[in-house]
């Protein structure tokens, strides 16, 4: 593993502790547009970071197939991340549905999560469209999920079948 590798890892793993802990607090008293801008911009880092460590990671195992990726524990570490992010983004997805938050007085004044296509509605029709932000969110959750799943079914390819890997995985939480 290289200093790099390593960085990245842990990196992720910080981004998605905080996420969680970001998450328990939606729907709870002091949840806020500002905590749900936390989160938003918490889980776009964790899906980013998640994407580049895989770029990264993965050529240097599609190099390595005659070895497999046992000599590669970045992989498995990525792979039970990413799992693991999956699932925090089902949990996201769900929170968001259940317990909106009206944004538009947090936006008031900042420049928001925008989309193209309400830009143009606006200009064409010349009227303010209001995004609704809630939407946006969900819509963006489903498109990081996606993201994240092909990163996880591409580096399933290249790990062990599934019961060695319930093996290595105990041998790299002991390191």
């Amino acid at each position: 593993m290289t200093e790099l590798d390593i960085q990245l890892i842990t990196e992720i793993n910080v981004q998605l502790a905080l996420f969680r802990d970001l998450l328990i607090h939606i729907g709870q008293p002091h949840d806020c547009p500002e905590l749900r801008e936390r989160v938003r911009r918490l889980r776009r880092a964790c899906v980013e970071a998640t994407k580049q460590t895989s770029q990264l990671v993965l050529p240097n195992c599609k190099k390595s197939t005659s070895e497999g990726c046992t000599e590669q524990p970045q992989m498995v570490l990525l792979y039970f991340m990413a799992q693991l992010l999956l699932r925090e983004l089902a949990k996201c997805h769900r929170l968001v549905q259940l317990v909106p938050m009206d944004m538009t007085s947090y936006y008031e004044n900042r420049a928001g999560p925008s989309n193209f296509g309400n830009v143009i509605s606006q200009i064409l029709l010349c009227k303010q469209i209001t995004p609704d932000f809630n939407q946006e969110e969900l819509c963006s959750i489903i498109k990081d999920t996606q993201e994240i799943t092909k990163i996880v079914n591409d580096i399933q390819e290249y790990l062990p079948q599934h019961e060695n890997l319930n093996h290595l995985a105990a041998v790299y939480t002991k390191m």
